[in-house]
């Protein structure tokens, strides 16, 4: 290291020159430590944000990627015995289920009130009590009974050959209502339903194969029989996203789209 000495100035002034010299390169040094710590923080935060990014498109791809079964459209849950049940979740998807999906073993719930879903159990007339109670229970969830904060609902169950559009003599039948006609059997399910996210080793549906973990809704009977990771609402208070949102947290983990798409219209609240 060459030093150049100024021979018009003393020892000590050419000292206290080199002393400035070097407290303005040690101020330059410790600004550039700094600036290249914030360069790596900076770095860190986008490849946190690269990863969270490509993790939810990673997610959405998956879920494009897997083909959705038909009675995904609908309301719908698998009962404890492993019944399918589906149910409309409007006019046009009761039209739907009842004159397209219900064949001549099923089961067709439904209630008195308007605003109410037809929900049908694949070859239900071999059910057991345990899950005519769950498909009454999703049934009166789905209704109208729901947003109107009832605690039960009056649901009757009928076969599907007493279920037609042949409407009585000068009467209409409108999109999605029907005519039922004969003996008709009721059940006062509570009304309350469960939000699970199930194990990624578990098919939804015995028999069939596992495409990772996912939400499911429905009887807490028939959820418990899938998942230990559940939670339990009742009517209340909160809006759909509101909800999603909590239930999520409890779980720890799901799509919170999802999990709203197996809520009831109108408010609810988790049950303690």
């Amino acid at each position: 290291m060459e030093i150049e000495i100024d021979l018009t100035k003393s020892v000590d002034e050419n000292a206290g020159t080199y002393f400035n010299l070097a407290k303005k390169a040690k101020k330059k040094i410790e600004g550039a430590k700094k600036a290249v710590e914030v360069s790596k923080k900076k770095l860190e935060k986008l490849q946190k944000d690269e990863d969270k990014f490509m993790e939810v498109e990673t997610k959405k791809l998956e879920k494009k990627e897997r083909k959705k079964e038909w009675y995904e459209k609908f309301h719908w849950f698998v009962s404890s015995e492993d019944f399918l049940c589906v149910g409309g979740k409007d006019a046009t998807s009761n039209e739907i289920i009842v004159k397209k999906h219900t064949d001549k073993d099923d089961l067709v719930f439904h209630t008195e009130m308007a605003g109410s879903p037809f929900f049908i159990v694949k070859n239900g007339q071999s059910a057991k009590e345990e899950t005519i109670n769950e498909a009454a229970q999703a049934t009166g969830v789905y209704s109208r009974a729901w947003k109107l904060g009832h605690t039960t609902a009056d649901v009757f169950y009928v076969k599907p050959e007493q279920v037609s559009k042949e409407a009585q003599s000068g009467e209409y039948m409108s999109k999605g209502s029907f005519m039922v006609r004969g003996k008709s059997t009721f059940v006062y399910p509570r009304l309350e339903y469960a939000i699970g996210l199930v194990d990624t080793q578990k098919p939804r549906i015995p028999g069939t194969a596992s495409d990772g973990a996912e939400i499911i809704g429905g009887p807490l009977t028939a959820i418990k029989k899938r998942t230990n990771k559940f939670v339990k609402v009742i009517p209340g208070k909160y809006k759909k996203s509101a909800l999603a949102k909590k239930i999520r947290s409890k779980l720890k983990g799901g799509d919170l789209d999802d999990i709203i798409k197996f809520l009831p219209a109108g408010g609810a609240e988790i049950k303690k």
